[in-house]
């Protein structure tokens, strides 16, 4: 590896190390029977997959957490928004998995701007993990950024390792939890709003 092709630590911008993982990935290359040294495959272990790597994992780095800035809000008002897009990698088999996350929160004193909700999706979704645990995370997590007494997620996944490798079939993957309990009418309240962003699609 050529002293000038190597990004070094001290020269990122990031805090991932990104000449082990320049390393890495030539190796990988190497193990499949690659030339990295091939024109197609020199940016790809010196540049891409580094960059890719450090923005799939921004959730190890509190650095690029978004800032959840809150409003005074009615307390008990339902929020409800559907149809946000995540993705995310499958700590088994750095696949990715990606779909749709649907969120509704009881606000207690405070809420977030919707757009908000995005972002931490976003952010929380950017790790090595797996759906299950990814759902609670962004469950528990806004049920501690916004201090509400309920928070339900509702996930729905597609993933590449199924797709990709093994039976090689692509179906959908549905995982949804709770912090709090949910009444029967905010619970019915969130199905339809699910029910009809699914009709929209």
């Amino acid at each position: 590896m050529s002293q000038h092709s190597q990004i070094t630590q001290s020269d990122s911008k990031d805090s991932i190390d990104q000449e082990k993982a320049q390393k890495a990935t030539r190796l990988l290359l190497e193990a499949v029977g690659e030339d990295p040294d091939r024109a197609g495959l020199t940016e790809t272990w010196q540049r891409r997959v580094p960059e890719a790597f450090a923005t799939l994992t921004e959730r190890t780095r509190d650095s690029e957490k978004p800032t959840m800035q809150t409003f005074d809000a009615e307390e008990g008002n339902l929020v409800i928004k559907t149809g946000i897009p995540f993705y995310s990698l499958c700590e088994h088999h750095l696949l990715p998995f990606y779909g749709t996350v649907d969120i509704a929160y009881r606000a207690g004193s405070e809420v977030v701007g919707l757009s908000k909700l995005t972002r931490y999706v976003r952010w929380q979704s950017h790790q090595l993990t797996m759906q299950e645990r990814l759902t609670n995370d962004i469950a528990s997590g806004l049920a501690d950024e916004l201090d509400a007494p309920m928070v339900t997620v509702e996930m729905n996944g597609i993933h590449l390792c199924e797709a990709m490798r093994g039976i090689e079939t692509k179906s959908m993957t549905t995982t949804r939890t709770a912090v709090g309990e949910p009444t029967e009418i905010e619970r019915d309240q969130f199905q339809a709003a699910i029910d009809r962003d699914g009709d929209r699609r």
